[in-house]
Order: C-alpha cells, then sequence, then structure tokens
C-alpha cells in the first residue's frame, strides 16, 4: 500500500511530454525498482555472512558405475602424513615433488575404502581405521550411511592388509561393526599379524601394528566369520584377489570387472601420489620388504598405464579414482576421475 500511494503522487506530478504522448516518463515497474533501491539507502547495512564458520565437509561418498555394478567410495576421513620424515627416495628430490605440488612436509593423506554393489552381494574392500587413529577418522560407518545403506546388509569385506588404517572400523567399540559380513584376508597376512611370537619379536614401536590387527580380526575369527586364501583368488563372480606382496607379507589388489570395464583397487600401493607416480622408486618407511613394495610399484603402474583401467587408492587423496598414464621410461602421472553427479 505504501508502494502504491508512493506511485500515485508521482502520477499526479508527473511531467507529459510529446515524445511519450502523455504517458509518463517514470514508469510504474522503474519506480518501483528505483523505489526499492531508495527505501534502502537510509537502513543500515546488512551482513548476511554474520555467521560462525561451519568448517567440515558434507558426507563423503562418491558413487560411479562400473559395468552393472555400482561402486562406491566410502571416507573414513584423513590424517597428517610426515611425508618427508616417512618417504623413503632421494630427500631432494621428495622435497621438490612436493613443493611442485604445493604440498609440505606434512601431506592430509585421505582414508578411502570401497564399496561394491554386485547386485547379489555388498562387499566392502577395507574397513578404515575407527578408533585407531584420533578423532579424523572414524567417518566410515557414517558415511556408510549417508550413501543409503547399513552395516548389516555388508555380505563380505575384503582386506588389502591388516595395518591399523584397513582394519581399525571392523570394530564399534566392543562389537562387531558388521554383525554378518565374513571377513577375508591373505593366509601371508594373518599369519603375520595374528602371530603373538611375531609380536613379541618386534620391536617396541611395532606392538601397536599388531596389537590392532589382533584386536580388529580375533572377534570375526571367533563368531566363524574369518576367511583366509592364498595367492591370486577369485573370490565372488566380478571380484579377484592379486597378490601385492610388500608393504605387508600379504598385501593384495582386488580387481573388479562387469562388462568389459575393469577397476583395480591398489590397497596401499600408493601413498603420496605426488612424489610415488613420478618416481615408483619411493617407498615408506611401513612397508615390511621394501624391496618388493617397489617392484610392485612398477608393475601395477605399468601395467594400468598400458591398460587404460581405473585405479582406486586407499590413500589417494578422496575419492582416490583415476587413471595411469606413463610419462616418460620411467616415470607416471596420475590423473584423476572426471567428475559426474551421474554417478
Amino acid at each position: 500500500m505504501m508502494l502504491d500511494r508512493l506511485f500515485d503522487g508521482a502520477k499526479r506530478s508527473g511531467r507529459q511530454t510529446p515524445a511519450n504522448n502523455g504517458v509518463l516518463d517514470l514508469s510504474r515497474r522503474s519506480f518501483l525498482a528505483a523505489g526499492c533501491l531508495c527505501l534502502g539507502c537510509g537502513l543500515p547495512t546488512a551482513s548476511f555472512a554474520d555467521a560462525p564458520h561451519a568448517k567440515g565437509q558434507a558426507p563423503a561418498f562418491y558413487r560411479l558405475m562400473l559395468g552393472d555394478f555400482e561402486v562406491v567410495v566410502l571416507s573414513d576421513g584423513t590424517n597428517m602424513l610426515p611425508a618427508t620424515k616417512l618417504l623413503r627416495g632421494d630427500p631432494a628430490r621428495l622435497e621438490q615433488a612436493l613443493r611442485r605440488n604445493y604440498l609440505g612436509d606434512l601431506v592430509e593423506t585421505s582414508h578411502n575404502s570401497f564399496l561394491v554393489n554386485t547386485g547379489s552381494k555388498l562387499v566392502l574392500i577395507d574397513a578404515g581405521a575407527g578408533s585407531l587413529l584420533g578423532p579424523s577418522n572414524g567417518q566410515l560407518l557414517g558415511n556408510l550411511r549417508a550413501a543409503g545403506y547399513r552395516p548389516e546388509q555388508i555380505d563380505e569385506i575384503y582386506l588389502t592388509h591388516l595395518h591399523a588404517d584397513h582394519v581399525g572400523g571392523l570394530m564399534a567399540g566392543d562389537q562387531r561393526a558388521f554383525p554378518n559380513a565374513v571377513v577375508r584376508v591373505s593366509r601371508r597376512d594373518t599369519d603375520f599379524w595374528l602371530s603373538e611370537a611375531n609380536m613379541r619379536a618386534a620391536p617396541a614401536e611395532a606392538k601397536r601394528f599388531f596389537q590392532a590387527a589382533m584386536a580388529s580380526i580375533t572377534p570375526y575369527q571367533q563368531a566363524g566369520k574369518l576367511v583366509v586364501f592364498d595367492g591370486n583368488t577369485d573370490l565372488i563372480p566380478g571380484v579377484r584377489a592379486q597378490a601385492a606382496y610388500g608393504h605387508t607379507p600379504g598385501h593384495t589388489m582386488y580387481v573388479v570387472e562387469s562388462r568389459g570395464e575393469k577397476l583395480a583397487l591398489w590397497g596401499d600401493v600408493v601413498h603420496v601420489a605426488a612424489v610415488q607416480f613420478e618416481d615408483p622408486t619411493v617407498t615408506i618407511a611401513y612397508d615390511v620388504d621394501a624391496p618388493e613394495a617397489e617392484h610392485v610399484h612398477e608393475l601395477a603402474f605399468a601395467d594400468a598405464a598400458e591398460n587404460g583401467y581405473l585405479v582406486g587408492g586407499a590413500h589417494i587423496s578422496f575419492p582416490g579414482l583415476g587413471h595411469v598414464r606413463r610419462n616418460g621410461e620411467k616415470a607416471y602421472t596420475y590423473v584423476p576421475l572426471n567428475y559426474s553427479q551421474a554417478g
């Protein structure tokens, strides 16, 4: 009503000219627009950003169709990796590679797990750290639910190896987080990490690796839910285990294939992509057998580059999916997967 009265007043005082044949120079529409601007001139300036920083990210999951299978990447969180301290290679070259990729000595490292829905089976590959690595991890179950699944729906869990950041999420407190799931893992890793004798013989700083594996795996073993395999093994139609020893005695990658499309889930073949693709000879202090781990880098990178299939890394920046391109005789480039809203 106030704007109508203002308009009526302007109409009574408006000037008519031959050019507009008696029509007011100021149209109702332009007047209303001008009036809105002018009415705000005398008001205090509003600040719509006057709110606390939200911080944090949205639920971290990413869907991908691979033939007839749906693959969902699930983040368990991140942690800060002291790259220059842990990576094994020429220190100057390590630092240069990090700087070229706008990274420092500490690299925020993703912890990715992969859910494969074959239509008849729900298979989770790696279970995250759970509560074993502090508050920046342990997000797997929340992201699983956000993606539309429930822990009790998981049929099988395939572990690339038994380090804490891959097995800790098997437990929720003192209960199995995935009560109906069968856990499958290489016999070489269970023989090594579940051995009391090996734990007693290990250096003091390494005993925690054995303790984490035992605490996470034993409840499944006691429930009859642990199944071990040897070497390269077909697990279910479309998913097979492929030996990639070196990082741990039984470190295993999982190859997923459907309708001619292929995804190799590497586990810990790569820890710092900015460094190791460019120089596959770089290993990490956590590698049990560094020369064998280096050999796996070379084989995995070369095969992925030659055949063009998709790869997924547990510690490549979320969602950790991409391709590998050869860059010279012995160097490679990682090409992150182009984002797709369709999944």
